[in-house]
């Protein structure tokens, strides 16, 4: 089979399976999870605001099928139920309803978006239906006390918003910092991290404009920050109103400091539909490898994850970063499943995932590793600055550790 090699020894998580497993009672207990098959839940949203994000579950789909055809894990195969939201929180319930009721997945995997994983996260709680790896940044997605089927993934936004707090003060130290950020838990997290740096100083030194997913345009809300005569500019946004900003901005003729989040800095998906030219000089964070930097051209790990996209997604945006973070987190994942060994119960899943010691992941920076603990749900906590030249995005300082 042309594919059998794709994922190479360098995770050391595809090794030939076990064979057929004997199924404990516990696992044979939990839904979803057969002597030959285990049943994973996603939802994303394929259409809607935040459409750009389609690309992590056509990924996903895409390594799920590899793993299937090496053997799946520990003989059983992965059956992936990906399903559309539209990133609305009431659709997301509906669809995560149906995929533990109806569909009876044994677990839920990389749901994205900060409103949409806030609606289910009591349900799936309730249910304990391990909810892991969420595709969203939000601070709160890493309280294990009071959600314990819950766990994030990427860097905290809270912790990404102290970052650029501290780096906005070392190169404006007396301007004031304009914030754009998308009304929910996930923009919250920004001014909340800028106001954890400046403390006292946080009412006379910002200006905040918010936006609804659900408006045409965030026009009107740089217009206005830019009239506050701020010179230092935060911008907490999705991809679609990320890439208006950058635009806007442009136009206007503004030239403030420019910090994007890093949910929205991918190439393909943002700063080309904003204009490459436009997004000069914009500084962001980034804790992957970036497909468009060629300093990676020859790492082994982004050679292994261009191989897989050559292979299985023919065709596909390689400057775009979200196939990246989707094979990332997706071997994260499949790291978890493996060192369940033959028990798949819920409990042992969570117990896994609250588990892992220094793993590498192919397509992160070096230095970053995957590290969690039955007290630690945050399994990535560091980043590293970086700013658009017009071609890449250029590291520059070291690699910075959340707390």
């Amino acid at each position: 089979m042309k594919r059998r090699h794709l994922l190479t020894a360098s995770t050391a998580l595809l090794a030939s399976p076990l064979g057929m497993p004997f199924l404990s009672a516990r696992a044979a207990d939990t839904p979803g999870v057969t002597a030959t098959e285990i049943k994973i839940g996603h939802t994303i949203a394929y259409s809607g605001p935040a459409s750009a994000y389609g690309v992590i579950g056509k990924t996903h789909t895409a390594f799920w099928n590899v793993v299937n055809e090496q053997g799946g894990v520990a003989g059983r195969k992965i059956n992936f139920i990906s399903l559309d939201d539209g990133y609305t929180p009431s659709k997301t319930v509906e669809q995560v309803r149906r995929l533990v009721e109806q569909d009876q997945v044994a677990l839920l995997f990389n749901t994205l978006g900060t409103p949409t994983n806030s609606a289910i996260q009591r349900y799936v709680n309730q249910k304990k239906v391990p909810h892991l790896f969420l595709a969203t940044g939000a601070d709160k997605w890493g309280d294990y006390e009071h959600f314990p089927w819950t766990m994030g993934y990427q860097p905290s936004y809270r912790t990404e918003a102290q970052i650029y707090t501290k780096y906005m003060l070392q190169q404006k130290p007396d301007s004031k910092i304009a914030i754009l950020y998308q009304n929910d838990d996930f923009g919250k997290d920004y001014p909340a991290g800028v106001k954890d740096v400046l403390g006292d100083k946080y009412d006379a030194k910002t200006v905040l404009a918010s936006y609804e997913t659900t408006d045409a345009t965030i026009d009107s809300q740089i217009t206005s920050l830019q009239a506050s005569g701020a010179e230092v500019l935060l911008v907490a946004a999705i991809p679609k109103f990320a890439a208006q900003a950058i635009k806007k901005v442009h136009d206007l003729g503004w030239k403030p400091l420019f910090v994007l989040t890093n949910v929205s800095n991918s190439v393909g998906a943002v700063i080309t539909p904003a204009g490459s030219e436009n997004a000069l000089g914009i500084i962001t964070t980034i804790y992957m490898k970036d497909p468009t930097d060629h300093h990676w051209d020859d790492d082994a790990g982004m050679k292994e994850w261009r191989d897989f996209m050559a292979k299985n997604m023919p065709g596909a945006d390689l400057t775009d970063l979200g196939h990246v973070y989707a094979y990332g987190v997706a071997t994260t994942m499949l790291k978890t499943l493996r060192q369940c060994g033959q028990d798949c119960s819920r409990e042992n899943i969570m117990k896994q995932a609250a588990d892992l010691k220094n793993v590498e992941v192919p397509v992160l920076l070096p230095g970053i590793k995957v590290n969690t603990s039955p007290t630690n749900f945050h399994p990535l906590k560091a980043m590293q600055l970086v700013k658009w030249d017009g071609k890449t995005w250029a590291p520059f300082g070291d690699i910075i550790q959340g707390v």
